[in-house]
């Protein structure tokens, strides 16, 4: 397996793919059709310390997450937070590509005493996977490149007392607009997102009847997130969309039906029950099935009686 190479600044991302120095030490906004990288074995493979938008066209090679691969050729945003490991294997017919595109870097350091340094994690696709991706009306792709041309005409031409603050807003324009596009995205493909909470469904069916669950313990958002190939905020912002529940929202849900199930038709106590529905401690199973109910799981019991 190789080892990624570590990017640690805006430099460093501008030698890797073989263009000019920055304008700015850190913030750059790269012309995607420039970018030269040397492949190890055609593969590429690195970790940055600095957060990429990159909007792109005719994407060159395949990227990785998890153990599948995916292309993609129609028009794209991807998002990268620092310290998140990027992987693309190069194949033969990528030396034909003539890939378009933009790739905005910025170091977390030009965020220092702004806002959006902080803020910046409430945006919850920056942290989203390649397989992920936005994927952009010509109107909206419009919108974001014109946001970006004017972060780099900022830069480039009009560094003063101002510049660093209108920057930042601009950014901060950019990943509201990105927002309001992803939840476009929840909502136009419905048919594809209701079949993965099908999935969501039928997974969380199969764990709760498992025999060894007490073993396995409750199931956890990462758990069921990388059971379903996905990072555990895109799937949560994803089902609050369709469902109006996160992720740990519907786990709650589908224990607590299990548990009344278990409770309506067995003479198994509320310890067993517990216990087999993954809980360590039946108090634990107790407060869950009261919060979510407005009833002990004796009183539900009664209820059939």
């Amino acid at each position: 397996m190789s080892i990624p190479t570590r990017l640690k600044s805006i430099n460093e991302l501008h030698r890797f793919n073989n263009i000019a120095p920055p304008n700015h030490p850190l913030i750059s906004l790269i012309d995607y059709s420039e970018i030269k990288p040397t492949p190890v074995n055609n593969e590429l493979k690195w970790v940055q310390e600095f957060y990429t938008i990159s909007i792109k066209r005719n994407v060159v090679g395949k990227y990785r997450y998890g153990q599948e691969s995916y292309d993609f050729d129609e028009g794209l945003m991807t998002f990268f937070s620092p310290e998140q490991v990027i992987s693309v294997q190069l194949i033969e017919e990528d030396l034909n590509s003539k890939p378009s595109g933009w790739i905005l870097a910025v170091h977390p350091d030009f965020l220092f005493g702004a806002s959006l340094a902080t803020s910046i994690k409430k945006y919850l696709f920056l942290n989203y996977s390649v397989r992920e991706a936005l994927f952009l009306s010509e109107k909206e792709e419009k919108t974001i490149i014109e946001i970006l041309q004017n972060m780099r005409g900022e830069y480039q031409t009009n560094l003063d007392q101002f510049s660093q603050h209108i920057i930042i807003s601009q950014l901060e324009l950019l990943l509201n607009y990105a927002e309001r596009f992803y939840q476009r995205q929840f909502l136009t493909r419905k048919i594809s997102n209701h079949q993965l909470v099908d999935r969501l469904e039928l997974l969380l069916e199969d764990y709760f009847k498992s025999e060894n669950v007490f073993d396995k313990g409750l199931p956890t958002v990462q758990f069921i997130s990388q059971s379903l190939n996905l990072t555990a905020d895109y799937l949560s912002t994803m089902l609050k969309s369709l469902t109006g529940q996160t992720t740990q929202q519907h786990i709650h849900t589908k224990l607590i039906e299990t548990a009344k199930v278990k409770l309506a038709t067995t003479n198994l106590s509320v310890s067993e029950i517990a216990y087999a529905l993954g809980f360590e401690h039946s108090q634990s199973f107790n407060k869950l099935f009261k919060s979510k109910t407005n009833l002990t799981p004796l009183e539900f019991r009664a209820s059939f009686n």
